[in-house]
């Protein structure tokens, strides 16, 4: 089936998509809304960490409270798809020249 060079090659790239995923699980980025009431934080493997309320709910609306966390989530979310996919393309450059 393959040579052994070949299933080198896979090794390597299995080591190397491992140790991207180890590197993404201790990076943490995050989200915030409302000016900072809102923030939440997560892996860059998109795994969630926290989320941190820095005001009084009794004042907020639920509404309010549902759009900021949804503008929180999203910004954590795009942080985390943007690190992800830099740090796999990285990866993915030393095995396939010109990505």
């Amino acid at each position: 089936m393959f040579g052994l060079d070949q299933q080198a090659i896979l090794q390597q790239m299995q080591q190397a998509a491992e140790a991207s995923k180890k590197r993404l699980d201790e990076t943490t980025v995050s989200g915030e809304s409302g000016g900072g009431l809102l923030r939440i934080e997560m892996t860059g493997n998109r795994t969630l960490k926290s989320v941190e309320i820095r005001a009084s709910i009794k004042d907020m609306e639920k509404e309010d409270l549902e759009d900021l966390l949804s503008v929180a989530l999203g910004r954590a979310l795009e942080a985390a798809n943007q690190l992800n996919e830099q740090e796999m393309s990285s990866s993915a450059r030393q095995f396939i020249p010109g990505l």
